[in-house]
């Protein structure tokens, strides 16, 4: 049973996403207008918001929290160097808290960043208190406490962050011949906007945009929320399909972070990249879709596309069914060259077959359900919304 008792105020926290904002707020627009700051000064900031931004996303998010691929032990360590930079606790701590926000996505009792408990909660308010959320436990990652960087990382986290948050600046500063200009360019305001717009994934993300894969969470894919972000702003997909390494899946879409880890790929500092098909992203549209387009007909019994409908029903589970059948054979197949004394030629030969015969069934499949898609939204259009019943 919940406890009545307001949780006790936490005075570092409060401090550092309280107090540190109010601080940059005030003192970087004073500084640049009866000051200025240099150019050099600019660039560095942006290069240190990107450097932080990316390393949280691309290595506390995607790469430990998710395993949505394997990183070189360079990359590990840059990922845990930067992201400690950006002052949002150790590895550790930050994985174990997002695995359990995924886990109970919106249950207010065991989400610690629940946006059932509101905008300002989810963005912040979470920190600030010793909710019984906060608690630490570790036991949902095991796998990453086998990592000698992470265990590192937890042990000395104090002592980097203050190395890249004050030392690093103050450095950079004395070669700029500039110290306070560069602590406050570099060092707060950088820090602060990190913060932010990181936090916005936790709160807008899950109150602002679309919900085109699935409606059983408050996940909201929203571009704009994606360029502030590194491509974290694709959430509604992140949280039906976790593991992929990408959220935004489209070419045109901004996630500079999927781009990071393709190019770790190619040059070899990556690997076991994690890509969901195409079939599943897009039997998770029509799942919702269907729900939708169901939701409406309810509100009228007389429907004349009702048994239409039902018909592009039916044609999508067939579709669905052959699709299992092809991924069934697929996976036989390989079990059979596996088993195979000339095991290496038979495999070549099944990947060859693969690779032609059974992609293709695939991508008609692909192309069946993306044309059903767009004539299942022409019937959605067109029918009345339930608050007009």
């Amino acid at each position: 049973m919940a406890s009545n008792a307001t949780p006790q105020i936490r005075p570092l926290m409060v401090g550092l996403f309280i107090g540190l904002p109010i601080a940059a707020l005030l003192i970087t627009p004073l500084w640049a207008w009866f000051v200025g700051f240099s150019g050099w000064q600019w660039l560095i900031a942006v290069v240190f918001l990107y450097l932080n931004g990316l390393s949280i996303t691309g290595g506390y998010h995607r790469l430990w929290a998710h395993k949505a691929y394997k990183a070189h032990w360079s990359v590990r360590l840059w990922f845990a160097l930067w992201g400690a930079g950006a002052l949002q606790n150790s590895v550790l701590v930050w994985a174990s808290d997002h695995r359990r926000h995924h886990r109970n996505v919106d249950d207010n009792e065991k989400d610690p960043y629940s946006a059932g408990r509101g905008l300002w909660f989810s963005h912040i308010g979470w920190m600030l208190r010793d909710y019984q959320t906060n608690t630490e436990d570790f036991s949902n990652i095991n796998d990453l406490m086998e990592d000698p960087i992470l265990a590192w990382q937890h042990k000395h986290y104090v002592a980097i962050t203050v190395i890249m948050n004050v030392v690093l600046p103050l450095a950079i500063g004395l070669v700029l011949g500039d110290v306070w200009g560069t602590l406050i360019l570099v060092g707060l305001a950088r820090l602060v906007v990190n913060h932010n717009v990181t936090f916005f994934i936790n709160s807008l993300a899950h109150y602002w945009g679309t919900r085109p894969y699935t409606e059983e969470n408050s996940a909201r894919d929203n571009g704009f929320l994606a360029f502030l972000t590194y491509g974290e702003g694709y959430h509604n997909y992140h949280h039906i399909f976790q593991t992929d390494y990408r959220n935004g899946i489209r070419w045109w879409q901004w996630d500079p972070t999927k781009w990071m880890i393709f190019s770790l790929n190619k040059l070899g500092l990556a690997n076991d990249l994690v890509k969901v098909d195409e079939f599943k992203i897009q039997r998770a549209i029509m799942d919702t879709t269907f729900k939708r387009v169901r939701a409406k007909l309810d509100t009228d019994e007389m429907c004349p596309l009702r048994a239409a409908v039902e018909r592009e029903y039916q044609a999508f589970l067939n579709c669905v069914k052959e699709w299992r059948e092809l991924q069934a054979e697929r996976y036989e197949k390989h079990r059979e060259a596996l088993g195979e004394a000339w095991n290496e030629r038979r495999t070549k030969l099944v990947e060859r077959w693969d690779q032609t015969h059974m992609r293709d069934q695939l991508k008609v499949l692909e192309q069946s359900l993306h044309k059903q898609q767009k004539r299942l939204q022409i019937m959605l259009e067109q029918l009345p919304s339930p608050q007009a019943a």
